[in-house]
């Protein structure tokens, strides 16, 4: 039985192989460590120190690119230059917190907002997807009066105190707070040959009735619409909607974080929770939002806003600054003129078909899933179909060495998360397939 992983653990250089390293990075690595200490975490086993990027690649300080399959903060691209544009004029004219009106703040929400259904007609701007999270269940807790949260067994939704307890993928030494109720991920392969819709369903079920027993009361089920952290599942589109109604129906608040597959990620839409034909309470934003720009969000229902608002204010210094309205207006306006939405759809679908093909020929790749520009590929052991993540750690170093850039994910690790910025095309695509199926011939048994 494999160990569960951490997700900060999964591709982190490890400092008790600092002195492997050539000198010039050793003393990078060990002048960092000194002044950030046990919370310093890099990637990969041999750490790179980037200084520039565009588009879908970063660059090193020896001048090597790097094609960025990794990174849904640029969602529109590395420096952008509609984005790098917006936010240096605004620089050079106010940036202010939102107790002033301002026009440019103004019509940011409102060109966001139409991007939702109609109910959710109220925007509160955060600076992280953890303070949107955060504020997500403030908001929950006071309109339930209950406590108790349902999330996946690998869910990461930031790190405040409270979203740290709701997120089971980043506790190292302990399980989640009482309040908690863990459950897997929408996966069918769990689902003993039930419909994965209704295992989640009834998984929720169990959950709030627990909570409720227990004296702490049901208040969400929070959730990653494309579960992301827990190896990322997607299909078939529509699965969340019986346990959505279940949840509304116990009169909880049903909880979208869409800070990894919201901004047309997904290809079928604006947000990933469309792909299932649900309407959330709440929604939360975050990395995408501003290109690399410190945006975030709450998007809900007016009435659920006014009821936390009447026990308590919020208010956030930098969050809705002029600035970041720019970065963020930018940010549609590319999405839009770019057609992003529609090339994420057209070459994920192209990058999709091309890991299934290698599939086909290596034994060690296991399942592949997802939707648009997110995908996730399972390495597996060929001779019993187990998880592999020691393999998956070496195939994500062996790319790096290869200049592709990617990550892992689920709650071994074996997982390749490819979440590349959405301007990935084509081209890019055979780039990495060809450089994975270099990796893969070398490691074939």
């Amino acid at each position: 039985m494999h160990k569960k992983m951490e997700i900060l653990a999964m591709n982190r250089f490890d400092p008790d192989q600092s002195e492997a390293l050539e000198p010039g990075v050793f003393r990078h690595v060990e002048r960092r460590a000194a002044s950030f200490g046990a919370s310093s975490v890099l990637f990969y086993a041999h750490p790179i120190e980037m200084v520039r990027a565009h588009g879908a690649y970063m660059f090193d300080a020896g001048g090597r690119r790097y094609l960025d399959l990794y990174n849904n903060v640029a969602s529109v691209g590395h420096s952008h230059p509609v984005v790098v544009e917006a936010v240096s004029r605004q620089l050079t004219v106010l940036n202010t917190h939102t107790r002033y009106l301002n026009e440019g703040i103004e019509a940011y929400a409102e060109e966001l907002l139409i991007t939702f259904p109609d109910q959710l007609s109220n925007l509160v701007m955060t600076c992280t997807g953890s303070e949107a999270n955060d504020l997500a269940l403030r908001i929950a807790q006071r309109n339930t009066n209950a406590k108790g949260i349902i999330v996946t067994r690998a869910a990461y939704h930031g790190n405040t105190a409270a979203v740290a307890e709701i997120s089971p993928s980043a506790l190292r030494r302990r399980a989640p707070a009482k309040h908690v109720k863990v459950i897997d991920a929408p996966d069918s392969r769990l689902a003993s040959n039930r419909d994965c819709a209704l295992h989640f369903e009834q998984s929720v079920s169990a959950a709030i009735q627990e909570l409720d027993s227990s004296g702490v009361g049901f208040c969400a089920l929070i959730v990653d619409s494309i579960f992301s952290s827990d190896g990322i599942f997607s299909d078939p589109a529509g699965f969340l909607q019986i346990a959505v109604q279940k949840v509304q129906q116990a009169n909880g608040v049903f909880i979208a974080d869409e800070v990894q597959p919201g901004f047309g990620r997904t290809g079928d839409a604006m947000w990933g929770f469309m792909r299932h034909g649900v309407i959330p309470d709440i929604v939360t934003l975050g990395k995408p939002m501003g290109n690399g720009f410190p945006m975030g969000g709450v998007v809900t229902r007016p009435e659920l806003l006014q009821k936390f608002c009447e026990e308590t204010g919020y208010f956030n210094t930098f969050a809705g600054s002029p600035v970041a309205a720019a970065a963020g207006s930018a940010v549609l306006k590319v999405l839009k003129e770019e057609g992003l939405l529609e090339n994420s759809a057209t070459v994920g679908a192209y990058l999709k078909q091309g890991l299934l093909n290698l599939k086909q020929r290596f034994p060690r790749v296991g399942d592949v899933r997802g939707a648009g520009l997110f995908i996730g590929l399972d390495l597996i052991d060929p001779s019993n179909g187990a998880p592999d993540p020691t393999f998956a750690g070496l195939t994500i170093n062996a790319l790096r060495e290869k200049c592709i850039l990617i990550g892992a994910a689920g709650s071994f690790g074996h997982t390749l998360k490819i979440r590349p910025p959405l301007c990935f095309s084509k081209e890019d695509a055979d780039v990495f397939l060809k450089a994975l199926d270099m990796v893969l011939a070398l490691n074939h048994r």
